[in-house]
């Protein structure tokens, strides 16, 4: 038998291909051929003789000029451009190793910083523990990944709390055109950064932490259903049980009460998802 990727079943029972009105909502198996429509094989897709078909299980979703698999589950695979948010794990002479949730820990030099900074002085700005908003600058090809803290947006994280989703859910964390979050921020008046890497900080109240965090539970279990924006406004705005699904709970620890997270599991081979 040849080498190389084999075509799956041609339609799994899913019509021929054809997909069904709502093309956005289908969800597929690897090996499941896709409709591309004309489109290039995207992330979690690939072609085999002029077919696209699914390698993730996830949900179909056309972006032109590609059609991609939104995987249901998978690890954070870092992009240049990514605004994420980091934990400072080691302190060195010139720079800080961030845990970003990637394969590989994310050094920050001191010189991708806004300060101005001598040799030796690091530990003056950032400790282990400390969280902040990074974008990813570059990807050698010897793994290791650059981010800087120069940008709008970024910066270190003052208080609040880190509520980490899988990163195949942080589209709809944001909901198209911003939806989701604005729902979230208008109803609770907490602050909150999202991250490309599922990590999520929320300062506020106590209840309003509470309530975003019991939302994004929500959005992380249940993020592939149609019709969560409108179930999570309806939760937000009670003043009675939360609504079904949505049970209560102690809000997260700070930041402060949080042991620092321990090395990153290994990679996983999975395609990152993008909005």
């Amino acid at each position: 038998m040849g080498s190389g990727h084999r075509p799956g079943p041609p339609s799994r029972g899913r019509g021929g291909g054809r997909p069904p009105p709502d093309r956005e909502r289908q969800l597929v198996l690897p090996g499941d051929e896709i409709d591309a429509h004309g489109l290039q094989p995207g992330p979690g897709t690939y072609r085999v003789h002029g077919r696209t078909y699914a390698s993730v299980l996830g949900l179909i979703q056309h972006r032109p000029p590609v059609v991609r698999i939104v995987p249901l589950s998978g690890r954070y695979i870092p992009h240049a451009g990514d605004v994420v948010v980091g934990t400072v794990t080691d302190v060195q002479g010139t720079f800080w190793l961030l845990d970003i949730g990637a394969p590989r820990w994310a050094p920050l030099h001191m010189t991708g910083t806004p300060w101005k900074i001598d040799f030796g002085e690091t530990e003056n700005y950032l400790r282990v523990g400390d969280s902040v908003v990074v974008a990813v600058e570059s990807l050698e090809s010897t793994g290791r990944i650059g981010v800087t803290m120069n940008g709008d947006g970024l910066g270190k994280l003052e208080g609040g709390t880190i509520v980490t989703v899988s990163p195949a859910r942080v589209p709809r964390v944001i909901g198209r055109g911003g939806s989701m979050i604005t729902t979230l921020t208008r109803h609770t008046g907490a602050k909150i950064s999202v991250g490309q890497n599922g990590r999520i900080w929320i300062d506020g109240s106590e209840e309003a932490i509470r309530r975003v965090t019991e939302s994004l539970r929500l959005i992380d279990e249940e993020g592939q259903r149609s019709g969560l924006t409108e179930r999570i406004a309806s939760y937000l705005t009670s003043t009675e049980a939360p609504a079904e699904g949505l049970m209560p709970g102690p809000a997260p620890p700070t930041r402060a009460e949080r042991e620092p997270e321990g090395e990153p599991p290994e990679a996983e081979d999975e395609p990152r998802l993008e909005e």
